[in-house]
């Protein structure tokens, strides 16, 4: 692209005025700049968009100065274009039509000087309208085809995304499969031999009693945490149903109340009125209930950590939005509900979002890692997918976004 720039620019540099050297000044320094201009944007990912633009568009009215005896007449006025397709790759549908308007702007101040000299009679004005209207129509265009490109290009990195998990996810799944039946059989004997040891110990003494006591309790403690990596190794048989979210939303959110009592956490609900889907209703609850108690988690004091295990709790300012939505085609591309977790909580760190979904990963200390593993495994099963929004820093709370399709696909479960 860097050598097609620089042979568009030498055209127009042999073209007349050749001999203008103001011109071929102006060329060389765009030249130069569009050369650099990546660099500078790598250097300045904030503000060198807007000093890329603003300099092509110094430099274009610069140009068509030096290119004719009445500036506004110069038949170099389309190097505006330049400036303009800038903005529109590098800004959005406003940042487009400002930048369009400041380049329209320069150009058009040298429609004063003209007038000291000449009259604007009504053709030389439609002329005019017409220039400014087709920077404004290469601008939009340009922008519409930069924000779709950009959309599709997420869509894609997402559903890689999306593959690597489910991948990553099989793979985990048939490990703990192999690991848990293994493990189940030796946990099964041992369970059985504290039993017999501690009806043995009846009469030999209290000590007894109580380690074949811890051993019986850690077995199932193991025990439980097999079946667990059971429930996420086996394939889900969805047993689906019509219903309506709201419903299942409203359960999963009493469900997590009653973990988290007391804790001051303010559950605010907005729900758009949605058909009734087709799904797994036990299932779907579960995720929902998953993703609300992690809120929960996250925004509870200390204090009300402790108090799991009794004691008095100290309220919190907690607010945890949930929302349920119809999925927007930029969003989604397929007909269905978006389902939205925004807690305000501390958030999570941005070195740990590309981690939190996969098995056995997890930042509490008594957690599996399971949880959004086996929430993520149910989504997709549904033909669904979850996913963590980045649109907040890591201090600004966590949103969860769930996507239900209306249509399920029946090779998915």
């Amino acid at each position: 692209m860097d050598l097609l720039w620089l042979i568009f620019l030498a055209g127009l540099a042999v073209l007349p005025p050749v001999g203008e050297i103001h011109k071929q000044m102006i060329l060389a320094a765009l030249a130069a700049f569009q050369l650099l201009e990546t660099r500078l944007l790598a250097a300045a990912p904030g503000r060198g968009a807007a000093w890329a633009v603003l300099i092509k568009i110094v430099l274009a009215t610069l140009l068509i100065g030096h290119t004719g005896q009445i500036a506004i007449n110069s038949s170099y006025y389309p190097i505006f274009y330049i400036p303009v397709v800038t903005a529109a790759m590098l800004f959005g549908p406003w940042g487009t039509l400002g930048w369009t308007a400041l380049a329209s702007g320069a150009y058009c101040s040298y429609l004063w000087p003209a007038l000291e000299h000449y009259q604007l009679v009504p053709e030389a004005l439609d002329e005019l309208a017409l220039r400014i209207f087709f920077f404004f129509l290469l601008a939009l265009i340009i922008n519409r085809f930069v924000m779709e490109t950009r959309r599709q290009r997420d869509l894609l990195l997402r559903a890689q995304a999306e593959t690597k998990r489910a991948e990553r996810l099989a793979a985990l799944g048939q490990l703990s499969a192999g690991l848990a039946h293994e493990i189940r059989n030796p946990l099964a004997v041992i369970k059985g031999s504290a039993e017999m040891l501690a009806t043995a110990s009846v009469s030999s003494g209290s000590e007894a009693r109580e380690l074949a006591g811890y051993i019986s309790s850690e077995v199932n403690r193991v025990n439980m945490l097999v079946t667990r990596f059971l429930d996420f190794a086996r394939p889900l048989k969805l047993q689906q149903e019509t219903v309506d979210l709201a419903t299942l939303l409203d359960r999963a959110l009493a469900d997590a109340e009653e973990r988290w009592p007391g804790t001051g956490i303010q559950v605010e609900r907005a729900y758009a009125r949605l058909p009734k889907m087709t799904l797994d209703a036990t299932m779907i609850e579960r995720v929902f209930a998953n993703l609300a108690t992690n809120a929960f988690e996250a925004m509870a004091q200390p204090e009300a950590v402790a108090a799991a295990a009794g004691g008095a709790v100290r309220a919190t300012p907690g607010v945890l939005h949930v929302s349920i939505a119809a999925a927007a085609a930029q969003d989604a591309g397929r007909p269905g509900a978006v389902i939205q977790f925004r807690d305000s909580g501390p958030g999570v760190p941005g070195e740990l979002r590309e981690q939190i979904f996969n098995p056995f990963f997890t930042t509490k200390p008594t957690g599996v890692g399971l949880g959004l593993a086996i929430v993520s495994k149910i989504i997709d099963q549904h033909g669904g997918n979850v996913r963590l929004r980045d649109d907040a820093g890591d201090d600004s709370g966590a949103t969860f976004e769930v996507f239900l399709p209306y249509v399920h696909h029946p090779d998915r479960g």
